[in-house]
């Protein structure tokens, strides 16, 4: 009798999302809130170390998605969502303890510092501020008082965004409209017009520039991330605050030099 060969398994823990699963479709295995991600392997490092991966930018998101075991499309991830599990997975391989060189605010010597990644908080939904209880919030921008309504991105958008930027690269080099483009997929109706005709056309010529710093603002203090700013204490006591952790090489090779 031929035997069934059993797919090997790992040891695995499930990660909170900072969204809680509220901003996506029912149905989705995401809006449970947790998915469930794998150790790290050698075959993670053999991703980690793939040039391909690594020059055309998708190292990451090639990872990421070998360590989730969840069945979920990856795509559909906020990008907030996303950070949290890419926290987890560097947890999950290397351990907690992340070290990386940061220049002393009064000597400018640098020196190496540590942190504990377990320590790094979620910044959960408001779900009080949510319309209908999915991925849209409204907004007023405060010079010109027309009313907006937005999304969160998604690891979709940003891979539009992406091409959408690459495409215009070619058209343009010296063109760099990333804020713009952004916004564009960020809106999703100006004053109840959900067109993206009507979208495209007023972020190109009638966004104010404090309207649009405004948005973007206020985006950021509502979106679910994870907050991956420490306070760091040097080896003379001094401390400094809110320092936002560099995601680099070290981050995933905390034998390589710092």
């Amino acid at each position: 009798m031929e035997q069934t060969q059993q797919k090997p398994q790992f040891p695995s823990e499930e990660v909170t999302l900072p969204s809680k699963g509220l901003l996506y479709p029912e149905g989705s295995p995401l809006r449970s809130g947790v998915i469930e991600m794998k150790y790290m392997t050698a075959r993670e490092e053999d991703i980690l170390t793939n040039q391909n991966y690594i020059e055309n930018g998708t190292v990451i998101d090639k990872l990421l998605q070998s360590l989730i075991i969840t069945d979920i499309n990856y795509n559909d991830l906020l990008i907030g969502d996303k950070n949290a599990v890419l926290v987890a997975s560097r947890i999950l391989g290397y351990g907690a303890e992340y070290s990386f060189k940061l220049p002393h605010p009064k000597t400018g010597e640098m020196e190496v510092v540590s942190v504990d990644l377990t320590k790094a908080e979620d910044r959960y939904i408001d779900e009080s501020i949510m319309i209908k209880g999915k991925n849209e919030f409204e907004f007023n921008l405060p010079t010109t008082k027309i009313n907006l309504t937005f999304k969160l991105l998604t690891q979709e958008d940003e891979k539009k965004i992406n091409n959408e930027l690459k495409g215009l690269k070619k058209i343009n080099k010296k063109a760099s409209p990333e804020l713009t483009t952004r916004l564009k997929y960020l809106i999703q109706s100006v004053n109840g017009d959900y067109e993206k005709k009507t979208i495209r056309e007023f972020v190109d010529n009638n966004l104010l520039a404090r309207d649009a710093r405004a948005l973007r603002e206020y985006v950021r203090s509502i979106q679910p991330d994870i907050d991956l700013e420490f306070n760091i204490e040097f080896e003379d006591g001094h401390i400094q605050e809110n320092v936002t952790i560099p995601i680099n090489a070290s981050f995933f090779w905390p034998d390589a030099e710092l």
